[in-house]
C-alpha cells in the first residue's frame, strides 16, 4: 500500500491559513445604527469592512418607527448598536434597555450613554450650546406639545459638529474595543475626522457671515443645534412636534414675529412641505429654502458628514 507524502511547505502553509482564518471573520465587525447621521459617523471612523445596517430610511419618522424583520435580525447580529438615545428614536428605547442588548448599545446623547464620557462631555467645552438655545425662546409657548425630550430640548444633537465629534470619539472607543479590532486603522481615521471637521467648520463659518442677517424660522424643533454653533439667528419654530398642529396662540406669535423680522428665511423640511406654512404666511415677503436633517440624500462614506454640514450651509444660504 502506497502512502502520498506532501511536502513540508505546504502543510505549514495550510496551518497557517487555517490559524489565520478566525481572525480575518473576527476582524470584519457589524454595526446596527438608527439614523442615517449616524451612519455618517460610524463610516467616518470604521474600517472599510465594516457592515453598517442603518434602521431608519427615508421619509420615516424616527419616534415611531417599525422595524422590518431582517432589520431586528441584524439587531441581534450586531456587535454594536448605536442610536442618539430615548428622546429621539422612542421605538427602540425599550428594545436596548433590555437585557440582550444592553451591553451592545451605546446611546450618543450626553449623559445618555453607557461610557464615563457622558459627564466629561457636559462639562466640556460645548456650553455654548446652551447659552444659544434662547434663540428660540418662543417654544414654550407652542401648545401643541413637545417634539421629544421632557425638557423641550432638541434631540436632533448630530446637527451641532461639536457634539458630533464627541459621538466619533465614543464610536472610536466602541469600535477599538472589539475583538480583533485595526486599532491602528481606527486611530487614524479618527484623525482624519477630527483635522477635516476642523476644516470643514472653519470653511463653513466663512461662508455664513452673510446670513447672520436674516430672521431664520424652521418647521419643527430640529435647527437649535445648528443655529447655535454657528451663531444664526433662529427666530421661530412653528411647532415642537410636527405629529401635532401648532395652537392658534403659538401660530399668532409666529405671524407676529414673521412681521416684524428682517428678511425672513423659512427653512422647510423633507417630509414636511411648505403647505403648513401657507396659512401662517398670508401677504408676509418671505424666501423659502428646503433642508433635510436626516441626511436622505447624503452618501454614505468616510466624507458623508462634512457633506451633510455643507448641505445645511448651502441650504441656509439659499435664504440670501
Amino acid at each position: 500500500m502506497s502512502h502520498r507524502v506532501f511536502p513540508q511547505s505546504i502543510c505549514t502553509a495550510t496551518l497557517l491559513a487555517l490559524t489565520l482564518l478566525p481572525a480575518t471573520v473576527m476582524a470584519a465587525p457589524k454595526v446596527v445604527v438608527s439614523l442615517k447621521p449616524l451612519e455618517l459617523l460610524v463610516r467616518a471612523i470604521a474600517t472599510d469592512d465594516t457592515t453598517v445596517t442603518t434602521l431608519v430610511g427615508p421619509g420615516a419618522n424616527p419616534h415611531n418607527y417599525s422595524m422590518k424583520p431582517s432589520q431586528r435580525r441584524a439587531l441581534g447580529d450586531a456587535d454594536a448598536v448605536f442610536w442618539v438615545g430615548p428622546a429621539m428614536e422612542t421605538f427602540l428605547t425599550r428594545l436596548l434597555n433590555g437585557e440582550e442588548f444592553r451591553s451592545r448599545s451605546h446611546a450618543l446623547t450626553p449623559g445618555e450613554g453607557n461610557g464615563e464620557h457622558s459627564e466629561e462631555h457636559n462639562e466640556g467645552g460645548h456650553d455654548h450650546e446652551h447659552n444659544h438655545h434662547d434663540h428660540n425662546g418662543d417654544n414654550s409657548s407652542n401648545d401643541s406639545g413637545d417634539d421629544a425630550g421632557a425638557d423641550g430640548s432638541d434631540p436632533h444633537i448630530w446637527l451641532d459638529p461639536a457634539t458630533s465629534l464627541d459621538m466619533a470619539r465614543e464610536i472610536h472607543t466602541v469600535l477599538t474595543a472589539l475583538p480583533g479590532a485595526d486599532t491602528a486603522a481606527l486611530d487614524a481615521r479618527l484623525a482624519t475626522f477630527e483635522q477635516s471637521l476642523a476644516n470643514t467648520e472653519k470653511a463653513i463659518n466663512q461662508q455664513l457671515e452673510p446670513a447672520r442677517a436674516l430672521s431664520l424660522f424652521t418647521y419643527h424643533n430640529a435647527f437649535t443645534h445648528f443655529a447655535a454653533h454657528y451663531d444664526l439667528p433662529l427666530a421661530g419654530v412653528l411647532t415642537l412636534n410636527p405629529a401635532l398642529s401648532p395652537g392658534a396662540r403659538h401660530i399668532a406669535e409666529v405671524q407676529d414675529k414673521l412681521r416684524k423680522a428682517t428678511r425672513p428665511c423659512l427653512m422647510t423640511e423633507r417630509p414636511f412641505n411648505r403647505d403648513s406654512w401657507e396659512p401662517i404666511i398670508g401677504d408676509i415677503a418671505v424666501t423659502f429654502s428646503d433642508w433635510d436633517p436626516l441626511a436622505s440624500d447624503i452618501t454614505a462614506n468616510s466624507d458623508g458628514y462634512l457633506a451633510f454640514q455643507r448641505s445645511i450651509a448651502e441650504a441656509v444660504l439659499d435664504c440670501l
